[in-house]
């Protein structure tokens, strides 16, 4: 089914535009891209309607994208195994956010060490998306690191609740995706944009 989608597109795209080859890759990247995540939604909703959560799933996966639109991480190898990781993680969390009950000096505990390691590892790139620009990541690493301060600072202020726990477990879970210690877990590369400079030496001079 995705060939067939994305195939078709691509066919369409090529007929009426006259784009070069890198172009084209650009393209279907990012088709493939939408088609995989419009995918991962909507297996996800069914799941969380079925279980009467789709508000709190909502809500965790806003919170979530927010930190990961500017501080990035890993992406898994497949898209089976995307799919079921994420399905697990955005069903999984909502649920636990739910249930669980964190008292407020272990609460401020994590939300500082949320905000060091945010800082410390932040923007943290892929191999088929280097960050190369400096500034750009310094400007991803400043966002990410006071998008989870402002997490952390309202977390802790409106106290025990379903809120508070999505705000301080979607800076959990952007931290454990950006971990250095992660990658290496799964055996990809981190640091991308040092590699690519490498072999790349007068890229910053274009």
């Amino acid at each position: 089914m995705k060939k067939f989608i994305i195939n078709n597109c691509m066919n369409y795209i090529k007929k009426y535009n006259d784009y070069d080859e890198g172009k084209l890759k650009e393209i279907e990247y990012g088709l493939t891209s939408i088609y995989l995540t419009s995918y991962k939604l909507i297996i996800i909703c069914v799941i969380s309607l079925l279980l009467g959560i789709f508000k709190e799933v909502l809500i965790f996966m806003i919170l979530f994208n927010i930190i990961r639109a500017t501080a990035f991480g890993l992406h898994a190898t497949k898209s089976w195994i995307c799919l079921v990781s994420s399905t697990i993680i955005f069903i999984g969390i909502p649920i636990l956010c739910k249930n669980l009950n964190i008292n407020i000096y272990l609460k401020t505990i994590i939300c500082v060490l949320n905000i060091i390691f945010i800082f410390k590892n932040s923007p943290a790139d892929t191999h088929k998306r280097p960050i190369v620009n400096k500034k750009r990541r310094f400007i991803y690493k400043t966002i990410s690191t006071i998008t989870v301060i402002i997490f952390s600072f309202i977390a802790i202020v409106i106290g025990n609740n379903f809120m508070s726990n999505c705000l301080i477990f979607s800076s959990i879970l952007e931290n454990c995706l950006i971990s250095p210690y992660v990658y290496k877990l799964f055996k990809l590369p981190y640091n991308n944009y040092i590699k690519f400079l490498k072999e790349h030496p007068d890229f910053l001079n274009n």
